[in-house]
């Protein structure tokens, strides 16, 4: 028999894995021997604290982050072959979303591996659910590009998405979420609604929904802050 590749989901922050990871996750990932990872460091600080009984010097880790060479992921799932089930463990949130990983997932269907997603907070969906906007069509648009010609280009096909009613969620490195948010009160309509969630699932956790006319007025910072942006 083959082993199967589960998608671990991480916490957004914290260590509240009772209220945001399930109890099922957590039992399968304490059977759970090969791993596949962004950050060693991290993720061994994350199977600690919610598994201090887990053994880590019996953990077989791959780490797959921006140097990882294409040509070695396939290998990554030999454990698998030999009937190992594998985890892929993500940074914050789900794996594969705006997460590296998905790669690896399609490399698995291709072998004919199962996998199985496993319940988590996701960031994304969770601010979806808290803005107010319409979540029956809405697009992700991940981190936006840093070239301004292409970011121009975006912002214009956001903003007519938003004119046939599909909200627009996006996010930004940590540092330049004041400046991203200097943008949009620049660029966008006085009316158009914008909703910034930081910290989510975190005690201090903000969602809010305004119009820029409105966000104007207000003083926010978001400096090292994850948040996602959605505007509608």
């Amino acid at each position: 028999m083959r082993g199967n590749i589960y998608l671990i989901p991480n916490t957004l922050g914290g260590q509240n894995f009772s209220e945001t990871i399930p109890i099922d996750v957590q039992s399968k990932l304490m059977s759970i021997t090969y791993l596949i990872v962004e950050n060693e460091r991290t993720a061994r600080a994350y199977i600690k604290s919610m598994l201090p009984d887990k053994n880590q010097q019996e953990l077989r880790i791959d780490i797959l982050d921006k140097h990882t060479d294409p040509l070695d992921l396939p290998k990554f799932l030999d454990a698998a072959e030999e009937g190992h089930d594998i985890g892929i463990i993500s940074e914050a949130g789900v794996p594969c979303v705006a997460d590296p990983g998905a790669e690896i997932v399609s490399i698995a269907h291709r072998r004919g591996l199962n996998v199985f997603p496993l319940v988590g907070p996701s960031s994304i969906l969770l601010a979806l659910m808290g803005s107010g906007f319409n979540g029956q069509q809405f697009t992700f648009r991940g981190y936006l590009p840093f070239d301004k010609q292409i970011r121009k280009r975006v912002f214009q096909a956001m903003v007519k998405d938003c004119r046939d009613g599909i909200t627009q969620i996006f996010m930004e490195t940590p540092y330049r979420n004041n400046k991203l948010l200097e943008e949009l009160l620049t660029i966008l309509h006085p009316e158009t609604k914008l909703c910034i969630a930081v910290d989510i699932t975190l005690d201090s956790q903000e969602i809010k929904t305004k119009t820029i006319s409105q966000w104007k007025q207000e003083r926010f910072d978001l400096s090292k802050r994850p948040a996602i942006f959605l505007i509608d």
